[in-house]
């Protein structure tokens, strides 16, 4: 049986890898559209057409980027380490809701309970960074207690 921790690092990583694939499908996609496209004798017709493609491009490009950095920092994370202290790869407690910190992925639910997929970089990210069990957190005009954490 897998942990929950373990479970979420799975789905983190299926995350992505899907994300790759999506925009590597676009990316290819524009590619063949950019090659297939043919001058017609509406001349602008063809410059917009292929201009459109080129901004695709650029935002699949982005966005590809984008995806790999979150690869590379989701590459950090050994789901088999431990800490008494937050840090990336922690499954943190909180009164308000129990948080991975990882990537951001926003609400995962395993079982029917939610678990939020964070990043170190998120607001709540920062304040977690460093702290142990007990510590309380101020978060949008709230105090929250560190219930537990696992590593």
């Amino acid at each position: 049986m897998h942990t929950i921790k373990q479970q979420l690092h799975t789905y983190c990583k299926q995350y992505i890898q899907e994300r790759l694939d999506t925009i590597e499908h676009t990316i290819s996609s524009c590619k063949n559209d950019l090659n297939s496209e043919t001058k017609s004798s509406a001349g602008d017709k063809h410059e917009t057409g292929r201009a459109m493609i080129q901004l695709e491009m650029e935002k699949a490009g982005q966005q590809l980027a984008s995806v790999q950095q979150m690869q590379t920092v989701f590459s950090k994370i050994n789901p088999s380490n431990s800490s008494k202290l937050v840090c990336l790869g922690s499954l943190v407690r909180l009164e308000l809701g129990t948080y991975y910190i990882g990537i951001a992925v926003g609400v995962i639910t395993l079982d029917g309970i939610p678990y939020f997929g964070i990043s170190t970089h998120s607001p709540i990210g920062k304040l977690l960074l460093g702290k142990k069990q007990g510590d309380c957190i101020q978060f949008q005009g709230k105090e929250m207690e560190i219930i537990s954490i696992e590593m």
